[in-house]
């Protein structure tokens, strides 16, 4: 185990590193409804993070987009999220059938500030809501239902200290591994990586709705 000079272990010890002094709004800031600002940031967004836990497991963390609004506000304190062609891991669906507690993190390009959202969510199948949120004529099976606990925007330092935004701070897109590099290096197959990448080009073309 790594060794270390101090592990916190209360919430007091936090508090004595970082205190509240004159940080009131960051406490001040969290609403239990979706206001008009969070619904605006969500028509404006087409990327969302959606983190789940099991029961008794590992957190699960996985990324959701579609074209910017494809987050349905449907009341104050409902969100829905359609459900696309995936890996079909169902990690996600999986964690929330043994705890329902759920985490977003809504991201718009260019924008520094983000939306954070905490409640408690349902797996559904159901027919006017698949309608509402087909694409090119392609229904989604499935869709989450979320109840809305706790809402407020984050601050933009993260992406700021990141230049998450700034192209001229982006790595060469060549010198980031591939998912087929992933493949690759942990799964037993006979499979060239030009052929693993070949699968992946034609499951991004044919796939995606």
């Amino acid at each position: 185990m790594l060794e270390v000079d101090e592990q916190i272990e209360s919430v007091e010890r936090l508090r004595e590193l970082l205190p509240t002094d004159g940080f009131s709004n960051t406490f001040l800031k969290v609403s239990d409804y979706l206001n008009e600002t969070a619904r605006k940031f969500i028509r404006l967004s087409p990327f969302v993070v959606v983190a789940t836990k099991a029961s008794e497991g590992l957190i699960d963390v996985s990324p959701k987009g579609d074209p910017a609004g494809f987050v349905e506000v449907y009341d104050e304190k409902t969100l829905i999220i359609p459900d696309r062609l995936g890996n079909h891991r169902i990690d996600s669906f999986q964690n929330l059938l043994e705890d329902p507690n759920i985490a977003l993190l809504f991201v718009v390009p260019g924008h520094g500030d983000t939306l954070r959202i905490a409640g408690k969510a349902r797996i559904v199948r159901d027919s006017a809501i698949s309608k509402r949120h087909a694409i090119t004529g392609k229904e989604p099976l499935l869709a989450l239902v979320i109840e809305v606990e706790e809402a407020f925007m984050h601050c933009s330092k993260s992406f700021i200290r990141s230049r998450l935004w700034h192209p001229d701070h982006w790595p060469d897109r060549k010198s980031a591994p591939t998912l087929a590099e992933w493949v690759i290096s942990t799964v037993d197959k006979e499979q060239t990586l030009e052929e693993v990448e070949g699968d992946h080009t034609a499951d991004e073309k044919s796939r995606l709705y």
